[in-house]
C-alpha cells in the first residue's frame, strides 16, 4: 500500500512539471503572437489552453483522491496541499498567455503595443518565459537557486510593470484610448504571469524547508 501511495505522489509530481512545460510553450508562443501579430500562432495558444486547463482538473481530482483515501501526514500532506495550490497558480498562467494570445488576434493585423514600448514589452516577454522555464526546472530539481532566480525575475518584471504605467500618464502620451487600454491590460496579464510564477516558487520551497515565507525567499 505504501509503494502505491509513493507512486501516486511521483505521478502528481509529474503531471505539475507536465503542466508547466505546457505553461512554458503557451507564453513562448503567445509572445511571439502578440509582438509579431501572428494570427495563426495567436490561435493556437487559445485553443491549446484546454489542454493546461484538463490537466488541471485531472491533478486535482487525483490529489484529492490521495487525500480522501491515503490520509498523508507531515511532508507527503504539504505534498498533495501545495500541489493543489501550484495547479491553480499554473492553470492560471495560461490563462494569461491565452489573453495575451487573444489581444493579439483582436488587433490583428496591427500589433497591440506602440512602437515608443514595443522594447518594454520584448523584455516583458523574455522575462516571463525566463521564469516559465525555471519553474519547470524547479518542480524537477527543487533546487532552491532556481527558486531564487525566479523571484529576481519578477523584480524585473514589476519594475517593467510600473515603468508601463508611468509612459501612459505622461503629457506626451498620445495614444488612443483602446491602445492605452490594451496598454495597461498587456502589461497587467504579463506582471501578473510573474507572479503567480513566483507563487509556486514559494510553494516549492516550503515543500523544501518547510518554511513559509510569504515576501520572498531571500532568507532562505
Amino acid at each position: 500500500m505504501r509503494k502505491v501511495f509513493q507512486e501516486e505522489l511521483v505521478q502528481v509530481g509529474e503531471q505539475l512539471v507536465e503542466i508547466s512545460k505546457l505553461v512554458s510553450e503557451a507564453i513562448e508562443k503567445a509572445t511571439t503572437a502578440f509582438d509579431g501579430a501572428d494570427i495563426d500562432l495567436a490561435e493556437d495558444v487559445i485553443a491549446a489552453d484546454a489542454r493546461i486547463d484538463f490537466l488541471q482538473n485531472s491533478l486535482d481530482e487525483r490529489a484529492i483522491d490521495i487525500l480522501a483515501l491515503q490520509g498523508p501526514v507531515a511532508s507527503d500532506l504539504r505534498m498533495i496541499v501545495g500541489s493543489l495550490r501550484m495547479s491553480a497558480s499554473l492553470e492560471r498562467m495560461g490563462d494569461l498567455a491565452r489573453h495575451l494570445a487573444q489581444l493579439a488576434r483582436l488587433r490583428y493585423p496591427s500589433t497591440v503595443i506602440p512602437e515608443q514600448l514595443r522594447g518594454t514589452f520584448k523584455s516583458f516577454a523574455e522575462q516571463d518565459l525566463f521564469i516559465a522555464e525555471k519553474l519547470t526546472v524547479l518542480l524537477e530539481t527543487r533546487d532552491l537557486e532556481v527558486a531564487r532566480d525566479i523571484m529576481k525575475a519578477n523584480t524585473v518584471v514589476n519594475d517593467l510593470h510600473l515603468s508601463v504605467f508611468k509612459a501612459i500618464a505622461r503629457s506626451d502620451w498620445h495614444e488612443s484610448p483602446a491602445t492605452t487600454v490594451d496598454v495597461a491590460l498587456a502589461s497587467r496579464y504579463f506582471e501578473r504571469f510573474a507572479d503567480h510564477g513566483v507563487s509556486v516558487a514559494q510553494k516549492v520551497t516550503y515543500l523544501v524547508t518547510g518554511a513559509w515565507q510569504p515576501n520572498g525567499i531571500e532568507h532562505i
